[in-house]
């Protein structure tokens, strides 16, 4: 959702990411708790000492965040749930889970293991600052202060009963536990989250009349942001409904238009993207041996004085377990490798030998019709 992010560590095996809009959202923090913040609860400091205040705070909500979402990864692997890793983004974090839970207790424990922690971690801060006997006017004591009230935010926000916030989780393992039927539970859960990611955004839009653009333009952002997120788990059961029970194999296209890994790009545009006008086409040897994929984009990156002598072997994207799929796989689970790995497209290859392209443009295609067509007849 947010784009390119930034491999930091590992932590129990988990790999610790930090996207670049959180690195534009802390430095936005760190100026605002320095000018603004800081000054307010304490006056008379040193400019300097306001702006170290102001990072060590930054410093302080990543850890606070990371041990938010590590809480929730170390749950689910607890109950065997692989995770592929956590996301640091521009609306906090997100513990990245590579299946659902299976059980409505699996879900609950995950789900308010974020807020556990938080609550402790507050506690933890509180109970330093009293043992230590810092002051108020204290800038060591007004930052542990500051970080302890922000984690308690932290925990009061994500217990929204907003799916898929914390809280969301919580009541959907609650419909889920009460019903049985963990898709109509999500659905549930997904509606009362985008309402409430509605009326977020109504109580920004509010604000911002009133003259608090900074706070109404936040709230205006992360109401959509939750509605966006409530709206995409939705889409994603309806997704698995439509694709349980077929394979990759059944919405595959294996009529393709190929290029040899040594065609000059000159050549391939005029015999081959001119004519059939495709954003990008496979590459297959001379065996029918899969090799890769050429996107029509990628010639932007090459000066068009070299198109004449540059193969289109050397500007494809190479076939790798992240690009192919086999034809019998679940369709679902190609769709979650897309997801997973932000290819929009798959080489389909069976015994090294490309059989077809499975693209995710098709399948949402096919999505949208059967939502549209299979709906029960009111």
């Amino acid at each position: 959702m947010f784009g390119s992010s930034l491999t930091l560590f590992r932590v129990f095996g988990i790999e610790i990411k930090v996207n670049l809009s959180w690195a534009f959202i802390a430095l936005l923090i760190a100026w605002s708790l320095a000018s603004g913040t800081f000054p307010d609860m304490h006056e008379g400091l040193a400019k300097a000492t306001y702006w170290a205040m102001g990072i060590l705070a930054v410093v302080g909500i990543f850890f606070s965040i990371l041990l938010h979402e590590l809480a929730h990864s170390l749950v689910a692997l607890k109950h065997g749930i692989p995770m592929r890793g956590i996301t640091l983004h521009l609306f906090g974090g997100a513990a990245e889970m590579e299946a659902e839970p299976t059980s409505a207790r699996a879900e609950f424990l995950m789900a308010i293991a974020g807020p556990a922690s938080s609550v402790a971690i507050g506690l933890i801060l509180r109970l330093v600052l009293w043992a230590s006997g810092l002051g108020g006017d204290d800038p060591a004591g007004i930052l542990l202060r500051y970080l302890a009230t922000l984690n308690f935010i932290l925990a009061a926000f994500n217990m929204l009963p907003a799916f898929p916030l914390d809280g969301g989780r919580v009541l959907r393992a609650a419909l889920w536990s009460r019903s049985g039927d963990r898709a109509a539970a999500t659905r549930t859960a997904a509606r009362i989250g985008g309402a409430i990611g509605f009326g977020i955004a109504g109580l920004g839009l509010l604000e911002i009349l009133a003259g608090a653009f900074g706070g109404g333009l936040w709230l205006v952002l992360i109401g959509f942001f939750i509605r966006s997120a409530a709206q995409t788990a939705e889409i994603d059961l309806a997704a698995r409904s439509v694709f349980t029970g077929h394979a990759v194999a059944d919405y595959m296209t294996a009529d393709l238009i190929t290029v040899g890994p040594n065609m000059a790009v000159g050549d391939f545009l005029e015999t081959v993207v001119y004519r059939s006008r495709h954003a990008a086409y496979p590459v297959v040897d001379g065996a029918g041996t899969a090799r890769g994929l050429v996107q029509v984009g990628s010639l932007h990156r090459l000066p068009r004085e070299d198109w004449a002598t540059t193969p289109v072997l050397s500007i494809m994207d190479p076939a790798s377990p992240e690009t192919t799929v086999s034809p019998d796989r679940p369709a679902v689970d190609a769709l979650e490798q897309m997801q997973r790995t932000g290819q929009g497209r798959l080489l389909v290859v069976a015994d090294g030998k490309l059989v077809g392209l499975l693209t995710l443009k098709d399948l949402l295609e096919t999505l949208s019709l059967r939502m549209q067509f299979d709906r029960p007849a009111k």
